[in-house]
């Protein structure tokens, strides 16, 4: 008898756990779902009422049993399971906008990181093509222009290079638009020393 009963406590117990389970997962992701798409806003009044339907009535379809359940066997279960709800639902509501806001900075991050590493190899080739001018005798010698910082296209290309480079340095997350600065910079600066489109 008393073995019995440890058995059926035992067994009670783990279907109270697992009723909890579902019925914290099913509302926290209902509250959640329901206050992101809130929160965005994208869609139109009727799209969104219709879709807030769906939401309830898929978060109800899971949560209304595994309440319902427990509270039939026992209504001090019911109690302790609508706590457990209510307190999911809650927590869901408060922790959504922060939740949403770290993920939406570690996608501008990412995003950010993918656009330097992309500035930096432009930044490297513009280097490369503005150096040529510099360093070929020929292309000295062929556009003075462009290593004679008194051409104003010149001395606003030297500008953007440190510009461009005091950026990198830091990291900073204007770079790219630097780097593209000075693409503009030097190809101004191409077309005032001369030099054909087709060889920029």
């Amino acid at each position: 008898m008393g073995e019995a009963l440890f058995e059926g406590m035992l067994q009670g117990a783990w279907a109270l756990m697992l009723c909890a389970s579902v019925l914290v997962a099913s509302v926290a992701a209902t509250v959640f779902v329901v206050r992101r798409r809130a929160l965005a806003g994208d869609d139109s009044q009727v799209e969104r009422s219709d879709q807030l339907f769906w939401d309830l009535f898929l978060g109800a379809a899971v949560a209304v049993p595994a309440l319902l359940i427990p509270t039939l066997l026992s209504p001090w279960t019911g109690l302790f399971l609508g706590g457990a709800g209510v307190a999911a639902g809650i927590a869901a509501y408060r922790g959504t906008p922060k939740y949403l806001a770290r993920r939406n900075a570690k996608r501008e991050n990412q995003a950010l990181g993918t656009a330097q590493v992309a500035a930096q190899a432009q930044h490297d080739e513009l280097i490369a093509r503005w150096r040529r001018y510099e360093l070929d005798p020929a292309c000295s010698i062929d556009f003075p222009a462009l290593t004679d910082v008194r051409t104003p296209e010149t001395s606003a290309l030297i500008k953007a290079m440190r510009h461009a480079e005091a950026l990198r340095l830091v990291a900073h997350r204007n770079y790219p638009d630097a780097v593209s600065s000075l693409g503009a910079s030097l190809a101004a600066a191409e077309r005032a020393a001369g030099l054909p489109a087709e060889q920029a």
